[in-house]
C-alpha cells in the first residue's frame, strides 16, 4: 500500500516522468516523413517558447525568432511545413504520455486503498454494518453513459496502438515500444472527413468491448464471491448507457436508421464478447457432455454475432440457461472443475444481457414543439388550432390522443423520422430486451408541457399508454431552467395521467441536470450552486409525492463542464439529496483518462460506488450544508454570477472568443459528427454548444468557465467580514472543498503569457485584462483558503501531470496563436494557416484529458 502522498508522487515520477524522458528520446530521434532532425528542432522550439514567453514575447515574435536563429528556411511555405511536422510530433508525444500514465496506473494508485470496494468491505466488517451494506448494494447503482461529445476522438487505429503501447510499457519491452512508436509516427491522426454518428458509436464500442466488459464483469464477480448466497441483485449494480446513435439534439445526421444500426451493433458486440469467452472456455472444459453443450452455444453465438440474418432469436435467458446447464454438468459429473469460469461468464451475461449498453434517445424541446404543431396541421390527431392553445389546453389535448399518426401523411422529414424513432424503440426492446432502449431525454426542458409533448409523441407513434416501457427524462441546463425545475416537476407529479405513467415505471422519475450549459450561462460557482439547489428542492418534492428520484448528471471532462473530482461531490452529499443511484455521462477525454484501461475503469467505478454507499451507511450529516454554510454559498454564487454576467454581457465578449481562439474552426476539425451550434444563422451564445465554448477557452489557455467570478465573489465577502467563515467552510465542508479543488484544476491549465500580446490590443485589450485580473484575483484568494502557494498542491500527481502535459503542448498553443494572427492579417497562405489552427486543436484537446 502507498504510505503517503510523497511516496505516491515519487512513484509517479519514476513510472511516468522518467520514462517519458527516456522513451521520448527514442521517439524524437525517428525520421518523420522524410524530414530529418524534426524531433531535435522540436525540442529546441519547445525550450525557445518557454524562454520567450518568460521574456513576454508574442507567438508571432517567438516563431519568427526561432526560424531566424535555428533554421535556414526561407519561404513561408517551407516554414509552415515544418510547423505542421512539429504538430504531428507533438500529437504523438501526447499519446506517449497517455500510454505511460495508463501503464503506471496500478503502481501510482492504491487499488485496495481509500475509495475502493476492498476498503469499503473492511470498514463494513470492522463496524458490523454488513446488513446495511447488503441492503444498500441491493438498492444502489452506478450508471455510466458513454457519449461522443467531441472533446477527444482518436481514430480506431490510434486507439489500438495506444492499447498495445500500454502493454509494451507495462512489460518494459523497449524494442516493442520503439516499434510501436514508429508505427504511431506513420499513422495519420487527422480525419479528412467528419465521423458519422455510427463512426462515433464504433469508437465507443471499442471501449465497451476492451475495457468495460472486463472491468464491470470482474468487479461484480468479485462481490458475488465475497458475499455468496446473499439476497442481493449485484447484476444491476453497474449499468452502461450509450448516446451515440440516439442523441439527436442539434445533430441532423442522427436518423432512425442510425439508431437501429447502433442498437444492432451493440447487440452484436456483446455477443461477440460472449463468443470469445466461450471459445476460451473450450480450452478448459474438454469433458464429456460439457464439450458438446459448449459447441452448441458457440455456434448460436456465432450466428447472431456475425451472420447478417440469423434464423432465430437469441435472448439473455437462453444464454444463461445454456451456461446453467453446463455448470450443472460440471458440478454433478466433474467435481466442479473450472466452474468459476462459467460463473464469471454468467455474471457478465446477467449484467450486459444482449444489449451491452442502454441506448438513450435525446432531442431538444423546441424540435418537439415544431413536430407536434406540424402533426396538428397535417392530421386529425390534434386540434387544428393546437398552436394557439394555452399550455394547459395543449397538455389536455396531448393526453387525449387515441390514435397513431400515419407517418406517410407528414411532409416534414424531422417529424417522420421522430415518429419512426418512437416506433423503433419498440423494435430495439424486442431485439435487445427492454433495457436496450428505455429512456427519452428532453434537452432544454423548460415547462411541464415539454415533457408531456414527448408522452404525446409516443401515443402518436403507436404506443399504448399502459404499455409505455420508456422513462421520460427532462433535462434542466441553464440557470433559469434549474430554478424552474421544481415547478415543472410539481406540475407533472400532480397530473393524473403522468402520475399513472410513473406508477407503471416503478414510481421512479429520472431527472437529468446539465453542467456545461450551466457554466456557459451563469459561470462556475452559480452553475454548481444552482444544480445543488435544484437537487435539494427536487429531492424534497419527490419524497413528498412518494416518488423515487434518480439524478442523471450531464458531466463533461474538465471542471468547467462538471468534471474533475466527480466522486468527491457525491461523497459530500448529505441525506437531503437523493442517493438511490449515481448516473453520469462519460464524455470525450474522460473516457480515456478515467476509463481507458481495465484497472483505471474498475478503480474509478469503485470510487463512485464507494462515494454513494459509504456515505449512506456511515455519514451522519442530515444536510450537505449547514444553514450558515448555505447562506455563505448563496452569497458567493450571487457575487460570482454578477461578475460573470458583467463579462458575458460585454458587447465584444463573443467576438473576442471568435477572433482570438479557434472557436470558428471547431466545426471543421472533423472530431465529431454534430454541428458546433444549434440551428443556422449568426452565431449567438444561446445557440453555441457548450463543448466548443468551453473548448475554445481551454485552447486559448484562459479557461473562463472554470474559474471566472470566484475571485470576485471571495473578495466581495471579505469586504463583508466573512472571509474567516469561508476559510472554515473550506476546511469543514467537503462539497465546498470539491468546488474549490476543481476550480484550481481549471486554473492550473491556464497560461496567460500565451496571449499577453492581446493585453494592449486596441479592440480586445479590455476583455483580456478583465479575464487576467480575475484569474490573479482568484489565485490570490484560493491560496488564502488552501494555505498553499501553488494550485493543486493537495494533488501532487495530478498537478505534475497537468504541468507536463501543458509543457508538451506549448509548441501547439504557440503555433495556433501564430496561425490565428496570420489569418487575421489575411496572409497569402491563409488557407494553410487555417489548417494549421485545426491541426493544433487535436493535440491541445487530447492533452487536456486528465480531468481528475
Amino acid at each position: 500500500m502507498l504510505q503517503s502522498a510523497s511516496d505516491s508522487f515519487q512513484k509517479f515520477q519514476d513510472a511516468v516522468g522518467v520514462k517519458f524522458q527516456l522513451y521520448n528520446s527514442l521517439f524524437l530521434s525517428l525520421p518523420f516523413y522524410g524530414i530529418d532532425k524534426t524531433g531535435i528542432l522540436l525540442s529546441l522550439f519547445n525550450s525557445h517558447c518557454e524562454e520567450s514567453f518568460a521574456a513576454q514575447k508574442s507567438p508571432t515574435e517567438i516563431i519568427s525568432d526561432f526560424f531566424a536563429r535555428h533554421t535556414s528556411l526561407q519561404t513561408e511555405a517551407e516554414k509552415a511545413d515544418l510547423l505542421f511536422r512539429f504538430v504531428q510530433y507533438t500529437e504523438r508525444q501526447v499519446v506517449l504520455f497517455d500510454a505511460l500514465e495508463d501503464a503506471a496506473f496500478a503502481e501510482i494508485n492504491d487499488l485496495q486503498g481509500p475509495g475502493t470496494i476492498k476498503q469499503l468491505e473492511s470498514s463494513v466488517s470492522q463496524r458490523g454494518k454488513e446488513p446495511e451494506f447488503l441492503k444498500k448494494l441491493n438498492d444502489f447503482s452506478v450508471r455510466l453513459v458513454l457519449t461522443a461529445h467531441p472533446t477527444q476522438f482518436y481514430p480506431g487505429s490510434v486507439l489500438g496502438i495506444i492499447n498495445d503501447l500500454v502493454e509494451a510499457i507495462s512489460g518494459h519491452d523497449v524494442s516493442l515500444i520503439n516499434t510501436y512508436l514508429q508505427q504511431l509516427g506513420r499513422t495519420p491522426f487527422f480525419k479528412k472527413q467528419k465521423p458519422t454518428p455510427f463512426d462515433e458509436a464504433a469508437s465507443l464500442i471499442w471501449y465497451l468491448e476492451n475495457v468495460f466488459y472486463q472491468a464491470v464483469g470482474n468487479l461484480v464477480s468479485g462481490l458475488k464471491k465475497n458475499f455468496p448466497d446473499q439476497p442481493v441483485n449485484f447484476d444491476d449494480l453497474v449499468e452502461m448507457g450509450f448516446w451515440s446513435g440516439g442523441d439527436r439534439d442539434g445533430n441532423p445526421f442522427v436518423t432512425v436508421e442510425t439508431t437501429l444500426r447502433v442498437a444492432d451493433a451493440l447487440k452484436r458486440s456483446i455477443l461477440t464478447c460472449y463468443y470469445r469467452d466461450v471459445r476460451q472456455l473450450k480450452r478448459r472444459l474438454t469433458f464429456t457432455e460439457v464439450d458438446v453443450a459448449l459447441v452448441k452455444l458457440e455456434n448460436r453465438l456465432y450466428r447472431h454475432a456475425f451472420q447478417t440474418d440469423p434464423p432465430d432469436k437469441l435472448t439473455k435467458d437462453e444464454i444463461v440457461g445454456s451456461l446453467s446447464g453446463i455448470r450443472q454438468i460440471l458440478l454433478e459429473k466433474h467435481d466442479g472443475l473450472f466452474v468459476h469460469l462459467v460463473n464469471n461468464l454468467m455474471d457478465k451475461v446477467e449484467i450486459f444481457g444482449v444489449y451491452f449498453a442502454s441506448l438513450d434517445i435525446r432531442q431538444e424541446s423546441e424540435a418537439h414543439r415544431k413536430i407536434i404543431e406540424h402533426i396538428a396541421e397535417k392530421t386529425d390527431a390534434l386540434p387544428k388550432n393546437y398552436a394557439d392553445l394555452t399550455d394547459d389546453e395543449k397538455i389536455s389535448a396531448l393526453l387525449k390522443i387515441d390514435q397513431p399518426v400515419p407517418i406517410e401523411t407528414l411532409s416534414d422529414e424531422l417529424s417522420r423520422d421522430t415518429l419512426e424513432t418512437v416506433k423503433a424503440i419498440q423494435t430495439i426492446q424486442e431485439n435487445n430486451g427492454e433495457k436496450g432502449c428505455q429512456r427519452y431525454i428532453i434537452s432544454q426542458c423548460q415547462t411541464a408541457l415539454n415533457a408531456i409533448e414527448v408522452y404525446g409523441l409516443f401515443l402518436l407513434g403507436g404506443w399504448q399508454s399502459d404499455e409505455l416501457k420508456v422513462d421520460i427524462v427532462p433535462l434542466f441546463e441553464t440557470i433559469g431552467d434549474l430554478q424552474r425545475a421544481r415547478g415543472v416537476m410539481k406540475t407533472l407529479f400532480e397530473n393524473p395521467e403522468y402520475r399513472q405513467h410513473l406508477k407503471r415505471r416503478n414510481e421512479t422519475q429520472t431527472i437529468m441536470l446539465g453542467f456545461s450549459d450551466g457554466t456557459k450561462d451563469g459561470g462556475y460557482l452559480m452553475a454548481n450552486w444552482s444544480i445543488y439547489k435544484a437537487k435539494d428542492e427536487l429531492t424534497g418534492l419527490s419524497r413528498k409525492y412518494g416518488i423515487n428520484v434518480i439524478f442523471f448528471d450531464g458531466r463533461g471532462g474538465p471542471p468547467a463542464r462538471g468534471g474533475g473530482k466527480t466522486h468527491k461531490f457525491y461523497s459530500s452529499m448529505g441525506k437531503n439529496i437523493a442517493n438511490e443511484a449515481i448516473q453520469i455521462t462519460i464524455q470525450g477525454q474522460t473516457v480515456s483518462s478515467n476509463f481507458g484501461t481495465v484497472d483505471a475503469a474498475r478503480y474509478n467505478i469503485e470510487q463512485l460506488l464507494h462515494a454513494g454507499i459509504y456515505n449512506h451507511i456511515f455519514a451522519s450529516q442530515a444536510e450537505t450544508l449547514s444553514d450558515s454554510e448555505t447562506i455563505l454559498l448563496e452569497n458567493l454564487a450571487n457575487e460570482s454570477f454578477t461578475a460573470y454576467q458583467d463579462l458575458k454581457n460585454h458587447p465584444l465578449f463573443l467576438d473576442y472568443l471568435s477572433a482570438v481562439s479557434p472557436l470558428r474552426f471547431y466545426a471543421e476539425t472533423n472530431i465529431g459528427s454534430r454541428p458546433a451550434k444549434r440551428g443556422a444563422g449568426k452565431l449567438t451564445l444561446k445557440d453555441l454548444r457548450a463543448i466548443p465554448f468551453v473548448g475554445a477557452w481551454s485552447q486559448l489557455k484562459q479557461n473562463v468557465p472554470g474559474f471566472y467570478g470566484v475571485g470576485s465573489a471571495l473578495k466581495a465577502l471579505e469586504t463583508q467580514g466573512k472571509l474567516n467563515q469561508i476559510k472554515q467552510m473550506y476546511k469543514d465542508n467537503a462539497f465546498f472543498k470539491a468546488l474549490v479543488d476543481n476550480s484550481e484544476m481549471a486554473m492550473q491549465k491556464c497560461f496567460f503569457p500565451l496571449t499577453l500580446h492581446l493585453s494592449k490590443h486596441e479592440i480586445y485589450g479590455e476583455i483580456w485584462r478583465k479575464i487576467h485580473d480575475e484569474f490573479e484575483l482568484s489565485r490570490k484568494y484560493l491560496a488564502i483558503l488552501s494555505g498553499q502557494e501553488n494550485l493543486m498542491s493537495d494533488f501532487p500527481n495530478e498537478q505534475q501531470s497537468v504541468r507536463t502535459r501543458e509543457k508538451i503542448v506549448i509548441p501547439l498553443t504557440t503555433i495556433q496563436q501564430f496561425a490565428l494572427s496570420r489569418i487575421a492579417d489575411e496572409d497569402s497562405l491563409t488557407a494553410t494557416y487555417e489548417k494549421l489552427v485545426m491541426r493544433c486543436s487535436f493535440g491541445i484537446i487530447n492533452a487536456g484529458r486528465n480531468s481528475a
